[in-house]
Protein backbone atom coordinates (compact mmCIF):
# COMPACT_ATOMS: atom_id res chain seq x y z
CA UNK A 1 0.00 0.00 0.00
CA UNK A 2 2.71 2.23 0.63
CA UNK A 3 4.31 1.52 -2.31
CA UNK A 4 1.94 2.57 -4.38
CA UNK A 5 1.74 5.79 -2.11
CA UNK A 6 5.15 6.51 -2.81
CA UNK A 7 4.48 6.00 -6.60
CA UNK A 8 1.68 8.04 -7.29
CA UNK A 9 3.41 11.02 -5.41
CA UNK A 10 6.67 10.48 -7.29
CA UNK A 11 8.97 9.11 -4.45
CA UNK A 12 10.97 5.96 -4.35
CA UNK A 13 13.15 6.32 -1.01
CA UNK A 14 13.95 2.50 -1.99
CA UNK A 15 16.05 3.89 -4.47
CA UNK A 16 17.50 6.86 -2.47
CA UNK A 17 20.90 4.91 -2.37
CA UNK A 18 23.44 7.62 -1.76
CA UNK A 19 25.42 8.63 1.32
CA UNK A 20 23.98 12.03 2.47
CA UNK A 21 25.98 14.23 5.11
CA UNK A 22 24.50 17.48 6.61
CA UNK A 23 26.27 19.93 9.05
CA UNK A 24 22.89 21.75 10.71
CA UNK A 25 22.27 24.19 14.11
CA UNK A 26 19.21 22.93 15.62
CA UNK A 27 17.24 25.92 15.22
CA UNK A 28 18.12 26.82 11.77
CA UNK A 29 15.01 27.28 9.71
CA UNK A 30 17.18 26.42 6.53
CA UNK A 31 18.89 23.40 8.44
CA UNK A 32 14.87 22.10 8.82
CA UNK A 33 13.84 23.04 5.22
CA UNK A 34 16.47 21.06 3.88
CA UNK A 35 16.27 17.63 6.26
CA UNK A 36 12.67 17.94 5.61
CA UNK A 37 13.40 17.80 1.54
CA UNK A 38 15.84 14.88 1.92
CA UNK A 39 13.08 13.16 4.40
CA UNK A 40 10.55 13.24 1.74
CA UNK A 41 12.79 11.81 -0.67
CA UNK A 42 13.17 9.44 1.82
CA UNK A 43 16.85 9.86 2.55
CA UNK A 44 18.31 8.54 5.56
CA UNK A 45 20.86 11.39 6.52
CA UNK A 46 23.81 11.85 8.91
CA UNK A 47 23.75 14.96 10.73
CA UNK A 48 26.06 16.66 12.27
CA UNK A 49 24.70 18.91 14.84
CA UNK A 50 27.50 21.54 15.08
CA UNK A 51 25.49 24.45 17.78
CA UNK A 52 28.30 26.57 19.58
CA UNK A 53 31.22 23.83 18.88
CA UNK A 54 33.77 25.56 16.63
CA UNK A 55 35.97 22.53 16.22
CA UNK A 56 32.83 20.95 14.29
CA UNK A 57 32.18 24.27 12.38
CA UNK A 58 36.27 24.55 11.40
CA UNK A 59 35.62 20.80 9.87
CA UNK A 60 32.75 21.00 7.49
CA UNK A 61 34.48 24.95 6.36
CA UNK A 62 37.51 23.09 5.55
CA UNK A 63 35.20 20.44 3.41
CA UNK A 64 32.93 22.78 2.18
CA UNK A 65 35.74 25.33 0.84
CA UNK A 66 36.02 27.63 3.49
CA UNK A 67 31.69 28.15 3.86
CA UNK A 68 30.44 28.24 7.48
CA UNK A 69 27.10 28.99 7.12
CA UNK A 70 24.70 25.98 7.84
CA UNK A 71 23.31 24.06 6.42
CA UNK A 72 26.35 22.00 4.36
CA UNK A 73 25.58 19.39 2.39
CA UNK A 74 27.23 16.48 1.04
CA UNK A 75 26.09 13.66 -1.65
CA UNK A 76 28.70 10.83 -1.48
CA UNK A 77 31.26 13.20 -0.05
CA UNK A 78 30.51 15.58 -3.23
CA UNK A 79 29.90 19.32 -1.73
CA UNK A 80 26.55 20.15 -2.88
CA UNK A 81 26.36 23.46 -1.20
CA UNK A 82 23.12 25.22 1.34
CA UNK A 83 19.38 24.83 1.40
CA UNK A 84 18.74 26.34 -1.71
CA UNK A 85 21.75 25.16 -3.49
CA UNK A 86 19.96 21.62 -2.68
CA UNK A 87 16.16 22.89 -3.81
CA UNK A 88 17.65 24.46 -7.38
CA UNK A 89 18.76 20.73 -7.53
CA UNK A 90 15.26 19.54 -6.88
CA UNK A 91 13.54 21.93 -9.16
CA UNK A 92 16.04 21.38 -12.14
CA UNK A 93 15.63 17.36 -11.48
CA UNK A 94 18.70 17.15 -10.91
CA UNK A 95 18.92 15.86 -7.01
CA UNK A 96 17.39 12.48 -8.03
CA UNK A 97 19.96 11.44 -10.09
CA UNK A 98 22.49 12.20 -6.73
CA UNK A 99 20.89 10.75 -4.46
CA UNK A 100 20.24 7.42 -6.51
CA UNK A 101 23.27 4.96 -7.26
CA UNK A 102 23.56 1.08 -6.92
CA UNK A 103 25.02 -0.04 -4.35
Amino acid sequence: MFSIFNSLLGRHPEKMKADVEIYTWQTCPFCIRAKLLLWWKGIKITEYKIDGDEAAREKMAQRSSGKRTVPQIFIDNQHIGGCDDLYSLDVQNKLDPLLTREV
